[in-house]
């Protein structure tokens, strides 16, 4: 093989190379567009279900007794602040972050979201454990009722 030949070839290589980078950019692009818009629909969603949910528990509230709204707002209090200190934390955490490089941001943004979801999926664990319980007691109360009548 000539020099020439080796050079020629080498030069096509690189240039195939850099198409093959290029569409695997253009891909990522349009993949990181994708799930922005997938994660901002995500989040009209939730507050939508959000919504949902808080008119439900004062429907709920609505028909309960003074002792049990007085011990549910306690309660609501102490979430709300607990959601507040998470919210700041990861708010001091992304301040510190932004000075990373743009792949350690994208590292870091990808665990923290990883983090977030472990931290919901075990509230969804503690909240379908309250509804069975919720369930069984309504249960129990409906059963009770009918026997006094």
């Amino acid at each position: 093989m000539k020099l020439s030949d080796l050079f020629t070839n080498l030069a096509d290589g690189a240039r195939n190379f850099e198409g093959r980078i290029k569409k695997w950019q253009e891909d990522m692009e349009a993949k990181g567009a994708e799930m922005e818009a997938g994660a901002r629909r995500w989040q009209e969603d939730a507050a939508t279900r959000q919504e949902e949910l808080k008119k439900k528990v004062q429907g709920y509230l609505d028909d309960a007794s003074e002792n049990v709204r007085t011990q549910w707002n306690s309660m609501q209090a102490s979430w709300d602040k607990q959601v507040a200190e998470t919210k700041a934390k990861a708010a001091e955490m992304r301040a510190k972050v932004d000075a990373m490089d743009a792949e350690d941001y994208a590292d870091w943004s990808e665990a923290y979201a990883a983090n977030m979801v472990a931290y919901a999926q075990s509230m969804q664990d503690e909240a379908s454990t309250a509804v069975a319980a919720a369930a069984e007691a309504r249960a129990k109360a409906d059963a009770a009722k009918a026997k006094t009548s």
